[in-house]
């Protein structure tokens, strides 16, 4: 899939919708369901806002998260220094009655978080300024297109790595490290035999790789056409997944010192979602001497990494509508207004996610927003258009004339049979093993706003179907030759008429041979 959307956008040189036009336009509310998604996509700049707050808290002489002497302590809060030098018994029993001052930084100090989403709250002025500085930052990372972004792009992507080197040595010298290394590199083995487990996994590949987003496809768009996209996506899903396999080092050797200083395991100490990033990690740093330092580390690759999504998800957004309507955005200045406006539009947007209810509409966006159901049927749809209708050779070819060399013929294995089959096995799974989402498994979010959640759902299938119905009724014919019109190529593409004439050229000696 890394290697369809990124060849797809370098060939057509164009967005998510209108590289379909060129394609199969039939398929062209694969790119209005992708443009939905992107927009659901916006929420995720509160994840930067909150790192950007931790980061300048990190500058505290004592780190707010591992004390309780703060305004916004109870006093059921348990510092960090007092869960270190108790036994595992008598944490167990002071924890139950207890809450870490980790635990209320985050939701009493930065999120002041309230009963539930149906008490939005007053805006967290502190996450407003952060968040403004985001979408600045965005803006003048996006507002020359490419010609900034890439520039950015080369601290952005390239400085993380320096960061994850320091934590990476910092994190395996600790006590206790090795003891989360090896539940890190050993796992429960018979896990495996859960179908679960590898549907947690095909989700995480797809949101790792930004596969059936649309981002791809855009990058893609930016590339000249004789660029060797093969070889690069390659080069990159080996990276992506080397970074991620050396990043759970990173996790997991500070699991284990956390789970050694508490004189536990290290599965009672590991969480998922926000709070790795925002308790456990920020708890595990206060356990370490110089902890400003190691702070300081974590969140800056947190922003760095955040801002590179941040802006390669903006520009995905805008070049798919600047290329729909190319004679009003691709004038002169009109990119730059355009994301300004688009920056300002998502910026006041966020700021229903700043509220002291924000983090309940938050994890339902993330929950219902662009969720794997969703992927996995607009990567449903793109492989019954590029491999049955477009036609899977036609798309080997054109890499080929694009690239120099053929791919194998496993991709086009995947696009027609194994990728369509794996998603919809996905698709069905998550039917059949629904369950209501909750928040910190104990809050249960009223009807509305599960019914607000499956019309995010339904709007990425809503659109793409209501698009090709719109487009077989605009189109003359009988049923049969509208749906054959709107299943060929917009235009006879450059390597296909040149084939055609060789082959016209040809001598029956030559056939033969």
């Amino acid at each position: 899939m890394f290697l369809l959307e990124t060849s797809i956008g370098q060939y057509t040189q164009q967005g998510t919708v209108t590289c379909w036009r060129k394609l199969c336009p039939l398929a062209s509310g694969i790119g209005y369901g992708h443009l939905v998604m992107k927009m659901y996509d916006f929420g995720y700049t509160v994840i930067e806002a909150w790192s950007l707050l931790y980061l300048g808290f990190s500058f505290s002489s004592q780190l707010p998260w591992a004390t309780c002497n703060n305004t916004w302590n109870t006093e059921n809060c348990l510092a960090i220094s007092q869960g270190n030098s108790r036994n595992a018994t008598t944490n167990e029993s002071m924890l139950r009655n207890t809450t870490s001052a980790a635990i209320e930084f985050w939701q009493r100090r930065v999120l002041g978080l309230s009963a539930g989403i149906e008490e939005p709250g007053q805006v967290r002025w502190d996450l407003a300024v952060c968040l403004l500085i985001c979408w600045t930052l965005c803006y003048f990372s996006i507002w020359k297109s490419v010609r900034s972004s890439g520039k950015v792009a080369y601290f952005t992507a390239t400085f993380p790595y320096v960061t994850l080197l320091i934590l990476l040595i910092r994190g395996v010298t600790l006590p206790g490290a090795g003891q989360g290394i090896y539940y890190y590199l050993y796992p429960n083995i018979s896990r495996l035999a859960n179908i679960e487990v590898w549907i947690d996994a095909m989700s995480q590949i797809s949101f790792s790789y930004s596969i059936s987003a649309g981002s791809l496809i855009v990058l893609g768009s930016f590339s000249d056409y004789n660029n060797n996209c093969y070889k690069d996506c390659f080069w990159l899903c080996l990276l992506n997944s080397a970074t991620s396999f050396v990043a759970g080092f990173v996790v997991f050797s500070v699991l284990g010192f956390m789970a050694h200083q508490h004189g536990t395991t290290v599965d009672s100490v590991a969480d998922s979602g926000p709070g790795l990033a925002f308790i456990t990690y920020p708890q595990a740093t206060a356990m370490i001497p110089l902890p400003q330092l190691w702070a300081f580390c974590f969140f800056l690759m947190l922003i760095l990494l955040a801002i590179d999504s941040h802006f390669v998800m903006v520009e995905s957004f805008i070049t798919t509508v600047s290329d729909l309507f190319p004679k009003v955005f691709h004038a002169p200045q009109r990119h730059e207004l355009f994301a300004l406006a688009t920056c300002l539009f998502g910026f006041f947007i966020n700021l229903s996610l700043i509220t002291e209810g924000g983090i309940y509409v938050f994890q339902l966006i993330e929950a219902y927003g662009s969720t794997r159901m969703s992927q996995n049927f607009l990567a449903i749809c793109e492989c019954l258009a590029i491999g049955w209708i477009y036609g899977a050779d036609n798309v080997l070819a054109f890499i080929k004339d694009m690239t120099g060399s053929r791919p194998h013929v496993f991709f086009k294995l995947c696009w027609k049979y194994i990728i369509p089959l794996l998603s919809l096995v996905s698709l069905i799974l998550y039917f059949v093993d629904y369950k209501h989402l909750k928040f910190n498994n104990w809050y249960v979010y009223p009807d509305w706003a599960y019914a607000l959640g499956w019309t995010m759902v339904l709007t990425s299938f809503a659109v793409l179907i209501l698009t090709t119905a719109g487009q077989m009724c605009q189109t003359s014919g009988t049923f049969m030759q509208r749906l054959s019109f709107l299943c060929q190529p917009a235009e006879e593409p450059d390597w296909r008429r040149q084939a055609a004439e060789d082959v016209t050229e040809m001598t029956p000696c030559d056939v033969m041979a």
